[in-house]
């Protein structure tokens, strides 16, 4: 059976980027910006990205190009014979499982919200009661909990039905272009609001004052795990769009390019939060709850709030969906890979399999309510997005790494020969030390800090 290729280059970027592109731009980074200290956590977000991400994801797209298989095969294609790295496809592959099982439900929020805010239901309602209308009407009722995550299931795996670029890089094109021109209509907005000097102030202009009083090494160790993590790297999801384009560029520089594009979407996330925290005295540091608790109190305020509510939603749904739509593309290819099926029944299985495991997380906010898998009061999307987060990334990543650079794995030469094929950036020689050694002590660090910051008392 002939590959399927993706049908332009602005496709390939935009899908990786779609990808990358998810809840983690403009949900966490923001209230990560809030937490520690502005300015100063983004300048060290953006070094790292260079530092860590883009040789990360050079490294994937190159193994899904060299081998031309989903990630579940690819090393089956590159690995020296009789060694045992072709193990980690299968770990990638519950990987990209994992991270539906629980992104299908916050996807459904999104959904549920835009619907919500467009049609005015939190309209006079206090921050307190739009705490208790998440909490009650959205994460404590099963039905509708189930039905959004299952509407996120069976649209996502229905566009992928059509193909590649019939389905899945057309909608995306369409989509990410929509989700940037509705961004930079919310951050224009935002710059008229009678806050928006402060806000600019507070997330553009470094102070290292109120880092130390934050301890550098908490704001460094911060900067470099949302760097990591945001670009979803570790279980194969770039490597398989790899595995769909040509040798006309070379991979540093796509990654390079998607690298900015993410970037572009978790700053100018920041420009649409901030200046309306500072402009409705909101605590920009108030966590996780900052998108679904804080802002749509924000949005009662605002004039014409049901309309910049409803986009802002829309652009949410958008930047879940695109990572949806990735990586059930993802799935897809394996199970084609590894089963001969057709794409049709790949999506039909993988349908009623995922509708199936992602029931865990939707109703661990309601009837499975008083399961607590890691203890205290934790959820089963807590359980999901640890393993994942903490433990799959990471450590995919530094087997992606050391297979590449290793002599008993792929090898520095055959990973520098493909890389490198094509126009744009190149890998130098002189990266091979930093690639080698200390990207992967970093990955290692950062598996470790994780670990013992996840479990650390609170």
């Amino acid at each position: 059976m002939q590959r399927e290729r993706l049908g332009s280059r602005l496709g390939f970027i935009l899908l990786s980027a779609g990808c990358a592109i998810g809840i983690g731009n403009v949900w966490k980074f923001p209230y990560m910006v809030g937490q520690n200290g502005g300015g100063a956590f983004v300048l060290i977000y953006l070094f790292f990205l260079l530092v860590l991400g883009i040789p990360v994801m050079t490294i994937e797209f190159s193994l899904g190009r060299a081998s031309q298989k989903s990630p579940v095969r690819l090393y089956q294609q590159l690995e020296p014979k009789g060694s045992k790295w072709h193990y980690h496809g299968y770990v990638a592959l519950s990987g990209n499982y994992l991270l539906m099982m629980f992104y299908t439900t916050v996807g459904g929020w999104m959904i549920q919200y835009f619907l919500s805010t467009a049609s005015g239901k939190f309209n006079g309602l206090s921050t307190q009661q739009v705490e208790e209308a998440f909490n009650q009407s959205v994460c404590g009722n099963p039905v509708t909990m189930v039905g959004f995550m299952a509407l996120v299931v069976v649209l996502g795996f229905f566009i992928c039905s059509f193909g590649l670029q019939r389905g899945l890089e057309r909608v995306t094109k369409y989509m990410m272009i929509a989700l940037l021109v509705i961004m930079v209509i919310l951050a224009i907005n935002s710059f008229t609001m009678d806050g928006a000097k402060e806000g600019l102030s507070f997330y553009l202009k470094p102070d290292f004052q109120k880092m130390q009083e934050i301890g550098v090494g908490n704001v460094v160790v911060a900067a470099m795990t949302q760097a990591f993590f945001t670009l979803s790297l570790g279980i194969g999801a770039m490597a398989i769009f790899g595995s769909y384009i040509g040798k006309e560029r070379s991979l540093m520089g796509e990654s390079i390019n998607v690298a900015i594009l993410d970037t572009f979407v978790a700053l100018v996330s920041g420009l649409i939060i901030f200046p309306a925290c500072f402009t409705y005295q909101v605590e920009v540091g108030s966590g996780p709850s900052l998108i679904f608790v804080t802002l749509p109190n924000v949005f009662n305020n605002m004039p014409m709030g049901n309309l910049w509510g409803a986009l802002f939603f829309v652009f949410m749904t958008f930047a879940a969906f695109s990572t949806v739509l990735a990586v059930f593309e993802n799935i897809l290819s394996c199970c084609m890979d590894m089963f001969g099926w057709s794409r049709k029944k790949a999506c039909l299985i993988n349908c009623l399999l995922l509708l199936v495991l992602s029931l865990p997380c939707a109703l661990g906010f309601n009837l499975l309510a008083e399961v607590h898998p890691l203890g205290g009061s934790t959820t089963f999307l807590d359980l999901e997005d640890f393993l994942v987060s903490n433990i799959l990334l990471p450590l995919g990543s530094l087997i992606f790494v050391i297979f590449a650079v290793s002599k008993r794995g792929w090898g520095w030469k055959k990973f520098m020969e493909e890389a490198n094929a094509g126009r744009g950036w190149k890998v130098k020689n002189w990266m091979r030390g930093y690639i080698t050694y200390v990207l992967p002590i970093i990955i290692i660090a950062l598996f470790v800090i994780g670990l013992v910051t996840y479990f650390m008392p609170k």
